[in-house]
């Protein structure tokens, strides 16, 4: 059947996690909880970074963004999938998949990014500490987060455009929760090899660009703090690096795994238990990995209890 610009579904069903009554429930309270601490915890950070002058660096500019990045994502994904626990059928239209699926791709496209510049940002603070206010200005930063914000606009623009092409004709059940790339190519009549390549393309270009990013920002990070002859000197450098390090691992790992393989290689069960990590598990933690173990943000948020901004 040729593609076109239409389709014959007007709304799809999503399978959800699971199909088991007795597990509804508890995964319902479990998800509420994450997506809870997850507003709490971005949005709180927004809101401290902002109040609080101190916190007002290129370091903070940057966590802004990725916290406002992580509510995005998860409130694009959390709320639709916690209506599947309650109701028995999950129903979700045409148009409102669509736009699931272009405002899913862009957060996470902008997840992937926005961790590299902040990789960038950590480089340029331990390995030029002395050039760092010139070279992470505020044009540049500002420069940093449009481009970020132009490359996810414009590919996930193509990918839904590229969806939108195609003819959907089988069965209405996604086996996700969400729309996504390959749980919605399955359910097309039409040809899908276009699309199947431009989402390994885009995917792995996605990864492995930031991955070599970071990854070249810690080599010379390493070698920096090995030349760091006092120990406390080290110790506080590895510090400011570990969680970054750690989010990372989980983010970009649960993200290859769910997309550079081919659609046969493993179940879709497995890519729904990757893919809860980088929709909702990522999003909860990076507020308290990457700030609320900082001194500096319990030192800004204990000024600002006390002075009753926030009672």
């Amino acid at each position: 059947m040729n593609p076109g610009n239409h389709s014959s579904v007007t709304e799809f069903i999503l399978a959800g996690l699971t199909e088991k009554p007795k597990l509804q429930i508890p995964l319902l309270v479990f998800f509420l909880g994450i997506y809870s601490v997850t507003v709490v915890g971005n949005l709180g950070m927004i809101t401290l970074i902002g109040l609080n002058s101190h916190l007002h660096t290129p370091m903070y500019y940057f966590l802004t963004n990725l916290s406002f990045i992580d509510f995005c994502l998860s409130t694009v994904i959390t709320p639709k999938m916690l209506v599947n626990f309650v109701t028995e059928k999950n129903i979700i239209s045409y148009p409102e998949c669509m736009t699931q699926l272009y405002f899913f791709i862009a957060f996470i496209i902008a997840e992937c990014y926005m961790l590299a510049v902040m990789a960038y940002d950590r480089y340029v603070a331990i390995c030029n500490p002395l050039l760092y206010n010139v070279i992470m200005s505020y044009y540049r930063c500002f420069q940093l987060t449009v481009t970020v914000s132009i490359l996810c606009i414009i590919e996930s623009a193509i990918h839904t455009g590229f969806m939108f092409r195609l003819y959907f004709c089988k069965a209405k059940v996604v086996n996700h929760y969400f729309c996504d790339v390959f749980p919605l190519l399955e359910l097309s009549c039409s040809c899908i090899s276009m699309n199947e390549l431009l989402a390994l393309v885009l995917s792995a270009f996605n990864i492995l660009i930031p991955v070599l990013t970071i990854l070249a920002s810690y080599i010379f990070i390493l070698s920096t703090i090995l030349q760091i002859h006092s120990t406390e000197g080290r110790s506080k450098a590895f510090s400011t690096c570990s969680s970054h390090i750690s989010a990372v691992a989980v983010f970009y790992g649960s993200a290859a795994f769910m997309y550079l393989k081919p659609s046969s290689v493993s179940s879709m069960n497995q890519g729904k238990v990757s893919s809860v990590f980088y929709t909702c598990i990522v999003p909860m933690l990076n507020p308290l990995i990457y700030s609320l173990q900082n001194k500096d943000v319990k030192f800004a948020l204990k000024k600002i209890l006390e002075s009753g901004k926030f009672r």
